[in-house]
């Protein structure tokens, strides 16, 4: 059974007209491809779709097809300037249009920007009905829920970075530590080659104690003395 006569006319579904224009856009890519290589001929195909989107293919440069094209029909431009004339005029009052257009809804986006903006600072609250009022609070707890979302994001952060400072701080004392308890071993080691022996025993024989200093040396030496207990005399004093 063969296919369907299809009706050339504007297809009014605009999911089906996008498909077909899907379909058909690479069939004709397809067809110009197969022209250039069997022919080799020089093609270029632009496409804009409804939405203003580009489409292109050419078989050897795009700028060089239409450098040609232009060569071609610059002959028959200079013939007819009135076209010409007519063809820039239409353009120069579309771009007129296009940019009044441009301007009013700047205009209107820039009015109605700032009267929002005043709304959610409270003011200018007249007229609007319940409706809006509750759209107007559900827009301002969003952007409430996004500032404390960001402020927590930020305290977060903050706090990751103090605790990374912190503990490169801990891990510099732990160094510092570990250096202090060398110099201590050191100075040990060290009073033992300069006193030896006989530190030990002055020690044992007359007890005295060392206030070392920051280096490790004695400073200064108290010494302590026991006195005999005073003996009683054979008389007893008289009361």
């Amino acid at each position: 059974m063969g296919r369907g006569k299809i009706v050339i006319q504007r297809i009014d579904n605009s999911t089906s007209r996008q498909v077909t224009f899907s379909k058909r856009r690479k069939g004709l890519i397809k067809k110009a491809k197969e022209l250039a290589i069997l022919c080799d001929a020089q093609v270029g195909l632009v496409i804009f779709s409804s939405t203003g989107k580009l489409y292109e293919y050419s078989s050897t440069s795009m700028k060089s097809v239409i450098e040609r094209y232009k060569t071609c029909k610059g002959e028959h431009q200079l013939i007819n300037p009135e076209s010409e004339a007519k063809f820039w005029q239409r353009e120069a009052e579309g771009l007129k249009q296009q940019v009044q257009n441009l301007q009013e809804n700047h205009r209107y986006s820039s009015g109605s920007t700032s009267q929002t903006r005043r709304q959610l600072l409270g003011e200018q609250l007249y007229g609007l009905s319940v409706r809006n009022l509750q759209d107007l609070e559900n827009q301002l707890e969003m952007s409430l829920q996004g500032v404390r979302m960001k402020k927590e994001n930020t305290l977060t952060d903050e706090i990751q970075e103090l605790n990374r400072k912190g503990n490169l701080i801990h891990q510099d004392n732990m160094e510092l530590y570990k250096k202090v308890n060398l110099i201590q071993q050191e100075n040990k080691q060290l009073r033992k080659k300069v006193y030896g022996t006989t530190e030990t025993a002055t020690t044992s024989r007359n007890p005295f104690v060392l206030f070392p200093n920051a280096g490790g040396y004695p400073q200064s030496v108290v010494q302590f003395q026991l006195s005999p207990p005073e003996q009683e005399t054979s008389g007893s004093a008289t009361i």
